[in-house]
């Protein structure tokens, strides 16, 4: 009744690569219906409904609770067939929902917003990280971002149009000292004066096995505003599957409650998609999840798991207009719904 797609490509758990993860391209998507105790007749005497899922990378400890809710039968509850397809450096998730080959897709709003921009129908239903798991790593030492400003920085193409600018008018870090960063760890551990970019649960593991205890600096705890990891799918997946949406992200929320109450099943499947991962891995990126609640924190613990708001996504694009990265003219509730995930309330 469900079933997880492999992609093409060949896994890979080079960590400097996980951070492509953040390049924005665009596609579009259809979805779901429900009520839990409802779902659960609705499922057992009807067909599933098929909903094909686009990852934003390969299978990875980030997407855990939709892994689990395939693997604990979840999804199947709820009258849902979930085929995930992983995603990797030559999957373009925005280009295949826009071209109806997947029905859901991950993105953020950066790229939703700018995709509205240019007159793209894609629209953000829920968000699995209410603040950003990007970081930036530095050597043992430093206790505030602050101090970081003046140290040389890899960082890579893709952040003049999301977090460096932010950086630069909000902490003063300066073009003068930027490096590129070409998707390795090993320029920063040669220079321990360094700072780099990363994501959480993946660089600071990768560092931390080359035996550099780092300074870890989560942006999303400074306040950059976006969400990450988000849910997209296109403005006519919305208006003629709206139920079936309500459904998806509902049994999505569940499956992150149980992802981070018992991984086990979840990283069984994980693993069965990317057997290089190790396991070690994911039990760091678990553990990173807990412990910095980006999937629990914020307003979803008190309004449920995959909730947006109004206020956050007015922020995140006030910070695009501050820094020339939208028109001002952009009406941002182009970009989101809260329709859905008002529906919703699975509290951590």
């Amino acid at each position: 009744m469900h079933r997880v797609a492999r992609s093409a490509a060949r896994p890979s758990t080079s960590h400097g690569t996980t951070r492509r993860r953040l390049i924005g391209a665009l596609a579009g998507l259809t979805l779901l219906t429900g009520g839990q105790a409802a779902n659960t007749a609705h499922a057992q005497d009807t067909k599933p409904v098929r909903i094909v899922f686009g990852s934003n990378w390969y299978a990875q400890t980030e997407h855990g609770g939709f892994y689990q809710a395939v693997a604990d039968g979840t999804y199947a509850r709820h009258g849902l067939e979930v085929d995930i397809r992983m995603g990797g450096p030559q999957v373009n998730a925005m280009q295949l929902l826009l071209a109806g080959k997947y029905d859901v897709a991950m993105g953020d709003d950066l790229q939703t917003l700018k995709a509205v921009e240019q007159g793209l129908p894609l629209v953000t239903i829920a968000t699995t990280f209410q603040r950003s798991p990007t970081v930036l790593l530095a050597h043992p030492g430093p206790t505030k971002l602050e101090e970081l400003r003046t140290r040389p920085i890899f960082v890579g193409q893709t952040s003049e149009t999301t977090y460096w600018p932010w950086l630069k008018s909000t902490f003063g870090f300066s073009d003068k000292y930027k490096k590129p960063y070409t998707f390795s760890i090993q320029p920063f551990l040669a220079d321990k004066q360094s700072v780099t970019q990363g994501y959480l649960a993946s660089e600071p593991f990768a560092v931390g096995k080359a035996g550099v205890a780092p300074a870890v600096f989560l942006l999303g705890d400074y306040g950059y505003p976006p969400y990450a990891q988000t849910l997209v799918t296109t403005r006519d997946g919305l208006k003629n599957k709206p139920d079936v949406l309500r459904r998806f992200v509902e049994a999505s929320a569940e499956g992150w409650r149980n992802y981070l109450r018992d991984p086990t099943a979840g990283n069984a499947l994980i693993r069965r998609d990317n057997p290089q991962l190790e396991q070690d891995a994911l039990d760091y990126g678990v553990k990173a999840l807990r412990d910095t609640k980006l999937v629990t924190g914020g307003d979803a613990a008190t309004r449920g798991l995959l909730t947006m708001t109004d206020a956050r996504w007015q922020a995140t694009f006030d910070f695009m207009v501050k820094n020339k990265l939208i028109k001002a003219s952009v009406d941002p509730r182009g970009a989101y719904t809260t329709q859905i995930v008002d529906q919703v309330k699975v509290l951590p």
